[in-house]
């Protein structure tokens, strides 16, 4: 009898607690996608993309024509005349296959800068709906992922750090 009343007495004090808890979620993605300043974003993408393709395409042709003039007069020309357009080839492939690196990240680096504006409003959005709503936390579809801890929440990483010996 008296672990049935401690039994009781728990599941009372857990349901009046679990009250208190207002959590939510957010597809934040189709949120993104929708609010209106994405248009301007990959607008501005697609021409930032479209000066590097074009970088891209304007160093392959270089490189085509150095090579088919090349190939055309290759017979004629002396060995030290070979050798430099040769060299002059490889530096443009070699400086085709550096530039590739440079400009995907660069590519990257303009579209973090681009979306970094709209990720802020949208992430400034979910907490004033997490404040104005009173919610401990607002999850994404991915519970993973925790896009706002309100006042009533507890943290639990140092507890965590601790069970597993970390400092």
């Amino acid at each position: 009898m008296k672990k049935f009343i401690v039994l009781m007495f728990l599941l009372l004090s857990i349901g009046a607690y679990s009250q208190e808890l207002k959590i939510a979620y957010v597809n934040a993605g189709e949120v993104f996608n929708i609010m209106p300043e994405i248009t301007d974003a990959e607008t501005k993408m697609a021409t930032i993309r479209k000066q590097y393709e074009d970088t891209l395409k304007a160093m392959t042709d270089e490189h085509t024509l150095k090579y088919q003039e090349y190939m055309k007069i290759e017979a004629t020309l002396p060995e030290n005349l070979k050798l430099k357009k040769q060299q002059e080839i490889m530096e443009l492939q070699d400086r085709y296959q550096n530039y590739l690196p440079v400009a995907d990240q660069e590519i990257q680096q303009e579209q973090e800068k681009i979306y970094a504006p709209i990720q802020e409003k949208l992430m400034n959005a979910i907490k004033a709906v997490g404040d104005d709503q009173k919610y401990t936390a607002i999850f994404a579809n991915n519970p993973n992922i925790v896009y706002y801890v309100g006042a009533t929440a507890i943290d639990a990483t140092p507890l965590v750090k601790a069970k597993l010996g970390l400092k």
